[in-house]
Parts: C-alpha cells; structure tokens; sequence
C-alpha cells in the first residue's frame, strides 16, 4: 500500500524487490497518479484531496478508515487467487496503520508498519477502532503472530509516541525498528524536499540500496518475515 503521494517509482521499486523474492504482488491504487514523480504542488494537493476525503479517517484517532475494508477483501480475493498460507501486507506513511487492520481478515498472515503515519494531529494516536484492535490483539496471541513497524529516531509524522501507543496496546506481538537518521537517504523527489524535510520513508524515498545500510536490513527483514509466514 503505497505512501503520499502515490505509487511512485520507489514504491515500485519496493514491490519488485517483494515479486523477486518469490511473491505475487498487488498494488492497490489508492491517490495519485501511477508511476509518477509528482512535483511539490501536485503532491501537496494529492495529499489535500486524501485529508479530505471519508474513506481516509486523516484526523481521527481511535476509529478504522473505511477503506480497510475493501483492502481486506483484496486479502481475501489474493489469498483465493494465489493459494498458500496467506497473505502479507505493508503499509507506508499514510497506509501505514491499514496492514494491522487488515489483520481481521484471517487470510492475513504478515502484517507491516513502515513509518504509519495516522491520525495526523494526535503522535500517540492509533488509527484503529477500539473493539477492533482488541480483535486484532486476540488473534495475534491465539495464532502465535507479530506486528513489524519501522520508523527512523528523527521522523516528525510517526513519532516515537506512536509505536509507545503500539506498544501498549499490542505488547511483545508489536516489533518495533527505529533507524538512525542518518541512515537516510538525502537524495529525494521535489515532493518530499519540501513537504518532508526529514528521515521518513524507510523503504522507499530514504531506502540507501547498499549493502551495509540500515535501510537495506530493514528491507530484509521484511523480505525474511514475508518468508517465514508466507511460504508454502
């Protein structure tokens, strides 16, 4: 599920490294324009139009966005399609929360956290519904399952509250990763120059593709987790 504003080359990126370790991959289209490099304005007002819209609870904490509803159903229809144990899912910056929603549907086996962004006013707040993050939790220790979240030490959207709020709520099934800022990667699109002048995007925009790197670990690690819940 990709970050503001769009499935951009580095989410693209992001989704080949996941075809090449062996899975089916699919990309929900959720703002955006596909596959594009938007500039600082056009980014600025995909952003709006996604703040504004009903199917994105932006705002609210302590309540699930509607459209987590179709994303489970996409679960469903790619765990029908493509067999095996389950489905994974990672979430980016404004989707971040969406993938431990998505674990109500029982298809869904791996969820991811890079960076989750929501609800946008409150650090410590999650964009999940009471009752259901209770479900969640029950699943997650009935069936033995974790929760991977990443964020970088510096990063002002997901702040270090945030994943304490995770924490509390999901106790040792929440994993948490937080990467030093100078892990990031400077080299980034006009969008995020302006609008996101500090280390965010873990796996995308400040992924430095080099052996070494914090944020290739990162990558890694999801590509391991994927593995060792998803594989036949």
């Amino acid at each position: 599920m990709t970050e503001m504003p769009g499935i951009s080359p580095h989410v693209a990126r992001f989704a080949r490294w996941v075809r090449d370790a062996g899975f089916t991959v699919y990309m929900p289209s959720l703002f955006g324009r596909d596959g594009a490099v938007p500039d600082a304005e056009e980014g600025a007002a995909v952003f709006q139009r996604a703040c504004m819209s009903a199917e994105f609870r932006a705002m609210a904490a302590n309540q699930s966005s509607p459209v987590t509803q179709w994303l489970r159903a996409l679960a469903r229809l790619a765990h029908d399609e493509c067999g095996g144990p389950g489905v994974g899912a990672i979430g980016m910056c404004f989707t971040g929360n969406f993938a431990l929603t998505m674990m109500l549907e029982p298809a869904m086996l791996a969820p991811v956290l890079s960076q989750p962004s929501l609800p946008l006013r409150e650090p410590a707040g999650l964009e999940i519904a009471p009752e259901e993050l209770a479900a969640v939790r029950e699943r997650l220790d009935r069936e033995d399952l974790t929760v991977l979240a990443y964020r970088f030490k510096g990063d002002k959207i997901c702040r270090a509250e945030r994943f304490a709020a995770y924490v509390a709520a999901l106790g040792n099934r929440f994993v948490g990763r937080e990467l030093p800022d100078e892990a990031a990667n400077s080299d980034v699109s006009p969008f995020f120059a302006r609008h996101v002048p500090y280390p965010h995007s873990v796996v995308t925009q400040h992924l430095i593709d080099r052996a070494g790197q914090p944020t290739t670990a990162a990558r890694d690690e999801i590509l391991a987790f994927f593995r060792t819940r998803l594989a036949s």
